[in-house]
């Protein structure tokens, strides 16, 4: 009898375990894609049948009780191996199928990553695909997601990271708006224009450059920069570069396809951005054992797509 009591509560307890890394009754209910009142009855009802309280309740936090953290820690290996197991079953298939969720930056989303999809759902019609776009770091294990697309001059070495491709940071306007602005022949000369630039907490707005003919080891430029436009998308930026309201420091990935039909030129192009944007694009994801085939088959796809970077830069004139 007791045996049975046991193996009826996994459940309650792999909710408690829930509970624990999401921090609160909402997130939790959230994954585990239940009410927020289910989720409380079903702790409830442990602490019931365990006679101890596991979850300490205020009207700020939910903190696990000594009882309950020891509940947890003992218990998260099974369901972690069990996890892993399934996985490893269910990529038995023929063909791989499921879900991978994956988070990415707004603009590389929307202007690159996006774009990509339909060849790979070709190819593998039973996966499926729940896309975040946020430019904020989400937290891979605790928000549930497979993959990350970081813009990083390193991966973090907490995760599994592989590269995509390399990207570069371009100084960009319209052809109208460098007729009209005073003449520009050095970094020192973007004080005189309208620069628009990300917002910076309690700084003022500043651009590095080193000249692309000179040494690595060369200290860079430093400009300090104003304009009547800032904003934390590229997106946005690129656009108001396009309405031709000022020069904006873009992303080769948001700026090249408008560099190519001429929309926009490059502005200071013997000279080179640095310590504005990350050199390199990674897809990563939390260090499991175990890999499913769905996330290996994108990850693989991601990387053919991306190999070539995103075309090159227009040579210094």
């Amino acid at each position: 009898m007791k045996a049975q009591k046991v193996e009826s509560l996994w459940s309650h307890i792999y909710w408690l375990s829930t509970l624990a890394s999401q921090g609160s009754y909402t997130a939790a209910a959230e994954r585990l894609n239940v009410s927020k009142a289910a989720m409380s009855q079903r702790i409830a009802e442990l602490e019931r049948i365990a006679g101890v309280a596991l979850v300490q309740r205020t009207t700020r936090s939910v903190r696990l009780t000594e009882a309950g953290q020891r509940l947890v820690e003992e218990t998260q290996g099974s369901f972690e191996h069990i996890a892993q197991s399934f996985d490893q079953v269910r990529d038995m298939a023929e063909a791989p199928r499921g879900l991978v969720r994956i988070t990415a930056p707004v603009a590389f989303a929307r202007q690159q990553l996006v774009p990509q999809l339909p060849a790979f759902f070709k190819e593998f019609p039973d996966i499926r695909i729940e896309l975040d776009m946020s430019d904020r770091l989400r937290s891979l294990g605790k928000e549930g997601f497979d993959l990350a697309i970081r813009h990083a001059d390193s991966p973090p070495e907490t995760h599994v990271a592989w590269p995509l491709c390399k990207t570069e940071t371009l100084l960009v306007a319209t052809p109208g708006y460098l007729r009209k602005a005073p003449q520009l022949k050095e970094p020192a000369d973007l004080r005189l224009h309208n620069c628009l630039h990300y917002p910076r907490v309690n700084e003022s707005p500043a651009w590095s450059f080193q000249a692309r003919a000179g040494k690595a080891s060369e200290a860079p430029v430093t400009v300090q920069v104003s304009g009547r436009l800032a904003a934390n998308n590229s997106e946005s930026l690129r656009d108001a570069a396009l309405a031709g309201l000022g020069i904006a420091l873009l992303p080769d990935f948001t700026a090249q396809s408008h560099l190519q039909s001429g929309k926009l030129v490059l502005v200071l192009p013997k000279w080179r951005s640095v310590r504005a944007f990350a050199e390199h694009l990674y897809v990563i994801r939390p260090y499991t054992p175990h890999v499913p085939r769905t996330v290996s088959m994108l990850v693989a796809h991601l990387r053919q797509s991306f190999a070539g970077g995103f075309g090159q830069t227009p040579p210094a004139q």
